[in-house]
Protein backbone atom coordinates (compact mmCIF):
# COMPACT_ATOMS: atom_id res chain seq x y z
CA UNK A 1 0.00 0.00 0.00
CA UNK A 2 0.97 3.94 -0.62
CA UNK A 3 2.39 4.82 3.08
CA UNK A 4 2.39 7.82 5.18
CA UNK A 5 -0.42 9.84 2.79
CA UNK A 6 -2.84 12.17 4.01
CA UNK A 7 -6.50 11.62 1.48
CA UNK A 8 -9.36 14.38 1.91
CA UNK A 9 -12.78 13.46 0.80
CA UNK A 10 -16.33 14.65 1.03
CA UNK A 11 -19.42 13.39 0.47
CA UNK A 12 -21.74 14.26 -2.04
CA UNK A 13 -24.96 16.46 -1.49
CA UNK A 14 -23.75 16.52 2.14
CA UNK A 15 -22.25 19.15 4.37
CA UNK A 16 -19.19 16.83 5.83
CA UNK A 17 -15.89 16.91 5.08
CA UNK A 18 -13.30 13.94 5.80
CA UNK A 19 -9.44 13.43 6.00
CA UNK A 20 -7.87 10.15 6.19
CA UNK A 21 -4.18 9.66 7.44
CA UNK A 22 -1.84 6.65 7.58
CA UNK A 23 1.96 6.84 8.38
CA UNK A 24 4.65 4.65 8.89
CA UNK A 25 7.93 5.14 7.56
CA UNK A 26 7.41 9.10 9.02
CA UNK A 27 6.59 7.15 12.55
CA UNK A 28 9.14 5.37 12.63
CA UNK A 29 11.92 7.73 11.75
CA UNK A 30 10.02 10.39 14.89
CA UNK A 31 10.59 7.52 17.38
CA UNK A 32 13.76 5.84 16.67
CA UNK A 33 15.90 8.76 17.90
CA UNK A 34 14.61 7.57 21.58
CA UNK A 35 14.03 4.61 23.60
CA UNK A 36 10.22 5.64 24.13
CA UNK A 37 8.19 3.53 26.59
CA UNK A 38 5.28 1.55 24.67
CA UNK A 39 2.80 4.14 26.63
CA UNK A 40 4.57 6.86 25.44
CA UNK A 41 5.01 5.69 21.81
CA UNK A 42 1.74 4.73 21.41
CA UNK A 43 0.47 7.94 22.48
CA UNK A 44 3.06 9.75 19.76
CA UNK A 45 1.50 7.73 17.52
CA UNK A 46 -2.05 8.92 17.85
CA UNK A 47 -0.83 12.57 18.30
CA UNK A 48 1.26 12.63 14.98
CA UNK A 49 -1.99 11.58 13.09
CA UNK A 50 -3.98 13.89 14.68
CA UNK A 51 -1.66 16.52 13.69
CA UNK A 52 -1.77 15.61 10.14
CA UNK A 53 -5.48 15.61 10.29
CA UNK A 54 -5.32 19.30 12.02
CA UNK A 55 -2.62 20.44 9.89
CA UNK A 56 -4.88 19.47 6.89
CA UNK A 57 -7.67 21.74 7.97
CA UNK A 58 -5.62 24.54 7.89
CA UNK A 59 -6.73 27.04 4.60
CA UNK A 60 -3.40 29.15 5.14
CA UNK A 61 0.17 28.28 4.83
CA UNK A 62 1.62 28.00 8.46
CA UNK A 63 2.11 25.01 11.00
CA UNK A 64 -0.02 23.84 13.79
CA UNK A 65 1.74 22.24 17.16
CA UNK A 66 -0.32 19.99 19.23
CA UNK A 67 1.48 20.20 22.77
CA UNK A 68 0.17 17.73 26.17
CA UNK A 69 1.74 18.59 29.25
CA UNK A 70 0.70 17.86 33.14
CA UNK A 71 1.92 16.22 36.10
CA UNK A 72 2.07 12.76 36.04
CA UNK A 73 4.64 10.80 34.62
CA UNK A 74 4.78 12.05 31.11
CA UNK A 75 5.74 15.91 31.72
CA UNK A 76 5.50 16.74 27.84
CA UNK A 77 4.58 15.58 24.28
CA UNK A 78 4.39 17.92 21.29
CA UNK A 79 3.89 17.26 17.52
CA UNK A 80 5.10 20.07 15.11
CA UNK A 81 3.27 19.79 11.91
CA UNK A 82 3.11 22.13 8.41
CA UNK A 83 0.94 22.44 5.55
CA UNK A 84 3.41 20.63 3.43
CA UNK A 85 2.45 17.71 5.61
CA UNK A 86 6.25 18.02 7.40
CA UNK A 87 5.97 16.98 11.00
CA UNK A 88 8.00 15.98 14.01
CA UNK A 89 8.13 15.30 17.46
CA UNK A 90 9.00 14.46 20.68
CA UNK A 91 8.38 13.27 24.55
CA UNK A 92 9.61 13.85 27.78
CA UNK A 93 9.06 12.07 30.71
CA UNK A 94 10.08 10.24 34.32
CA UNK A 95 12.42 7.62 33.44
CA UNK A 96 12.46 5.69 36.97
CA UNK A 97 9.09 4.79 37.08
CA UNK A 98 6.62 1.91 35.19
CA UNK A 99 4.21 4.00 33.30
CA UNK A 100 0.47 3.47 33.42
CA UNK A 101 -1.23 2.72 29.98
CA UNK A 102 -4.18 5.44 30.04
CA UNK A 103 -3.94 8.65 29.00
CA UNK A 104 -5.53 10.48 32.71
CA UNK A 105 -2.46 8.08 34.64
CA UNK A 106 0.24 8.81 32.25
CA UNK A 107 -0.35 12.98 31.86
CA UNK A 108 -1.91 13.53 35.39
CA UNK A 109 -3.62 16.62 35.90
CA UNK A 110 -3.00 18.73 32.56
CA UNK A 111 -3.92 20.20 29.64
CA UNK A 112 -3.60 20.35 25.54
CA UNK A 113 -2.37 23.09 23.96
CA UNK A 114 -2.87 23.62 20.01
CA UNK A 115 -1.04 26.60 18.59
CA UNK A 116 -1.66 27.58 15.08
CA UNK A 117 0.92 29.90 13.48
CA UNK A 118 0.62 31.32 9.97
CA UNK A 119 3.19 32.28 7.93
CA UNK A 120 1.45 35.87 7.54
CA UNK A 121 -1.14 37.12 10.34
CA UNK A 122 -1.58 36.32 13.91
CA UNK A 123 -0.64 33.63 16.22
CA UNK A 124 -3.59 31.45 17.58
CA UNK A 125 -3.48 29.51 20.91
CA UNK A 126 -6.04 27.24 22.11
CA UNK A 127 -6.10 25.52 25.63
CA UNK A 128 -8.40 22.84 26.79
CA UNK A 129 -8.49 20.76 29.97
CA UNK A 130 -7.14 17.48 29.38
CA UNK A 131 -10.90 16.15 30.77
CA UNK A 132 -11.53 13.15 28.31
CA UNK A 133 -10.64 9.43 28.21
CA UNK A 134 -8.87 9.30 24.83
CA UNK A 135 -6.94 11.87 23.23
CA UNK A 136 -9.34 11.92 20.25
CA UNK A 137 -11.99 12.98 22.73
CA UNK A 138 -9.99 15.88 24.41
CA UNK A 139 -9.27 16.76 20.46
CA UNK A 140 -13.35 16.83 19.81
CA UNK A 141 -13.81 18.82 23.18
CA UNK A 142 -11.05 21.29 21.55
CA UNK A 143 -13.33 21.92 18.30
CA UNK A 144 -16.26 22.19 20.44
CA UNK A 145 -14.93 25.29 22.72
CA UNK A 146 -12.82 26.90 19.63
CA UNK A 147 -14.05 26.57 16.27
CA UNK A 148 -17.23 25.33 17.58
CA UNK A 149 -17.58 22.83 14.88
CA UNK A 150 -19.12 19.24 15.04
CA UNK A 151 -15.98 17.33 14.52
CA UNK A 152 -15.07 13.52 15.27
CA UNK A 153 -11.85 11.88 15.06
CA UNK A 154 -10.29 8.04 15.43
CA UNK A 155 -6.49 8.13 16.00
CA UNK A 156 -4.93 4.50 15.87
CA UNK A 157 -1.23 3.31 16.71
CA UNK A 158 0.41 0.27 17.12
CA UNK A 159 2.65 -2.40 15.77
CA UNK A 160 1.86 -4.51 12.33
CA UNK A 161 3.72 -7.06 10.30
CA UNK A 162 6.81 -5.34 12.40
CA UNK A 163 6.60 -1.79 11.76
CA UNK A 164 5.15 0.89 13.80
CA UNK A 165 2.11 2.53 12.53
CA UNK A 166 -0.25 5.24 13.20
CA UNK A 167 -3.39 6.28 11.53
CA UNK A 168 -6.45 8.56 11.99
CA UNK A 169 -9.81 10.29 10.29
CA UNK A 170 -11.48 12.77 10.92
CA UNK A 171 -15.22 13.99 10.17
CA UNK A 172 -16.35 17.58 10.55
CA UNK A 173 -19.23 19.37 9.44
CA UNK A 174 -18.93 22.58 6.96
CA UNK A 175 -20.78 25.24 7.14
CA UNK A 176 -22.70 25.03 3.51
CA UNK A 177 -26.07 23.83 5.02
CA UNK A 178 -26.64 21.01 2.46
CA UNK A 179 -27.68 17.30 3.82
CA UNK A 180 -30.03 16.62 6.10
CA UNK A 181 -30.12 16.86 10.30
CA UNK A 182 -28.69 13.13 11.33
CA UNK A 183 -26.13 13.34 8.42
CA UNK A 184 -23.27 13.74 10.70
CA UNK A 185 -24.35 11.04 13.23
CA UNK A 186 -25.02 8.51 10.39
CA UNK A 187 -21.85 9.02 8.97
CA UNK A 188 -20.21 8.94 12.21
CA UNK A 189 -21.86 5.52 13.32
CA UNK A 190 -20.29 4.24 9.71
CA UNK A 191 -16.69 5.19 10.65
CA UNK A 192 -16.98 4.44 14.17
CA UNK A 193 -16.93 0.65 12.86
CA UNK A 194 -13.15 0.83 11.29
CA UNK A 195 -10.90 -1.68 12.15
CA UNK A 196 -7.19 -0.96 13.30
CA UNK A 197 -5.72 -3.71 10.62
CA UNK A 198 -8.02 -1.74 8.02
CA UNK A 199 -6.82 1.52 8.78
CA UNK A 200 -2.23 -0.39 8.65
CA UNK A 201 -2.81 -2.44 6.00
CA UNK A 202 -5.31 -1.19 3.17
CA UNK A 203 -5.55 1.03 0.76
CA UNK A 204 -7.28 4.39 1.14
CA UNK A 205 -9.73 3.62 -1.37
CA UNK A 206 -10.39 0.18 0.42
CA UNK A 207 -11.38 1.64 3.53
CA UNK A 208 -13.70 4.27 2.67
CA UNK A 209 -15.17 1.64 0.33
CA UNK A 210 -15.81 -0.17 2.98
CA UNK A 211 -16.92 2.30 5.40
CA UNK A 212 -18.96 4.14 3.25
CA UNK A 213 -20.12 2.08 0.36
CA UNK A 214 -23.80 3.17 0.28
CA UNK A 215 -22.58 6.68 0.17
CA UNK A 216 -21.21 8.71 -2.65
CA UNK A 217 -17.70 9.63 -1.85
CA UNK A 218 -15.21 12.41 -3.49
CA UNK A 219 -11.86 11.18 -2.90
CA UNK A 220 -9.11 13.79 -3.51
CA UNK A 221 -5.54 13.57 -4.46
CA UNK A 222 -3.45 12.27 -2.03
CA UNK A 223 -0.90 14.39 -0.02
CA UNK A 224 2.59 13.14 0.76
CA UNK A 225 3.52 12.92 4.50
CA UNK A 226 6.94 12.99 6.12
CA UNK A 227 9.38 13.23 8.97
CA UNK A 228 11.90 16.03 8.60
CA UNK A 229 13.44 18.22 11.60
CA UNK A 230 14.18 21.77 11.11
CA UNK A 231 17.16 22.11 13.54
CA UNK A 232 20.51 23.34 12.23
CA UNK A 233 24.22 24.01 12.75
CA UNK A 234 22.92 27.58 11.70
CA UNK A 235 20.00 27.92 13.86
CA UNK A 236 22.54 26.28 16.88
CA UNK A 237 24.74 28.96 16.48
CA UNK A 238 21.81 31.83 16.79
CA UNK A 239 20.87 30.48 19.85
CA UNK A 240 24.50 30.63 21.27
CA UNK A 241 24.66 34.16 20.18
CA UNK A 242 21.69 34.56 22.15
CA UNK A 243 24.03 33.79 25.36
CA UNK A 244 26.21 36.32 27.35
CA UNK A 245 29.74 35.32 25.64
CA UNK A 246 31.55 35.41 28.84
CA UNK A 247 29.31 32.72 30.13
CA UNK A 248 29.78 30.92 27.18
CA UNK A 249 33.41 31.10 26.72
CA UNK A 250 33.37 29.72 30.65
CA UNK A 251 31.26 26.44 29.74
CA UNK A 252 33.73 25.77 26.57
CA UNK A 253 36.82 26.40 29.74
CA UNK A 254 35.15 23.89 31.31
CA UNK A 255 34.03 20.96 29.10
CA UNK A 256 36.12 21.62 25.89
CA UNK A 257 32.69 22.31 24.45
CA UNK A 258 29.55 23.71 23.87
CA UNK A 259 27.12 21.06 22.81
CA UNK A 260 23.47 21.45 21.64
CA UNK A 261 21.12 18.29 21.53
CA UNK A 262 17.75 18.53 19.41
CA UNK A 263 15.24 16.11 21.10
CA UNK A 264 13.03 15.97 17.75
CA UNK A 265 15.66 14.04 15.75
CA UNK A 266 18.59 13.34 18.16
CA UNK A 267 21.76 15.42 16.89
CA UNK A 268 24.31 17.39 18.47
CA UNK A 269 25.52 20.27 17.63
CA UNK A 270 29.49 20.81 19.07
CA UNK A 271 31.29 24.10 19.17
CA UNK A 272 34.32 24.50 20.51
CA UNK A 273 36.66 27.47 21.13
CA UNK A 274 37.55 28.58 17.67
CA UNK A 275 33.59 28.23 16.41
CA UNK A 276 32.43 30.15 19.59
CA UNK A 277 35.15 32.96 19.02
CA UNK A 278 33.65 33.02 14.83
CA UNK A 279 29.90 32.98 16.41
CA UNK A 280 30.62 36.12 18.57
CA UNK A 281 32.82 38.10 16.37
CA UNK A 282 30.17 37.69 13.55
CA UNK A 283 27.42 38.37 15.85
CA UNK A 284 29.63 41.79 16.69
CA UNK A 285 30.50 42.74 13.04
CA UNK A 286 27.18 42.64 11.83
CA UNK A 287 25.84 45.82 12.74
CA UNK A 288 29.12 47.53 10.78
CA UNK A 289 27.77 45.58 7.50
CA UNK A 290 24.81 47.23 7.68
CA UNK A 291 26.73 50.90 6.52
Amino acid sequence: MSQDTLHRYVFDGVSVRGELVQLSDTFQKMVETKQYPEPIKHLLGQMLAATSLLTATLKFEGNIAVQIQGDGPLSLAVVNGTHEQILRGTARWKEEIELPNTLKELVGKGQIIITIEPNEGERYQGIVGLEGETLEACIEDYFARSEQLQTRLWLRSGVESGEEKAAGMLLQVMPDGQGEEGDFDHLTQLTETVKNEELFKLEAEDVLYRLYHQEKVKLYAPQQVQFRCSCSRERSASAIAAIERKEVEKMVAEMGVVSLHCDYCGTDYNFDSIDIAAIFDQTSSAPDQLH
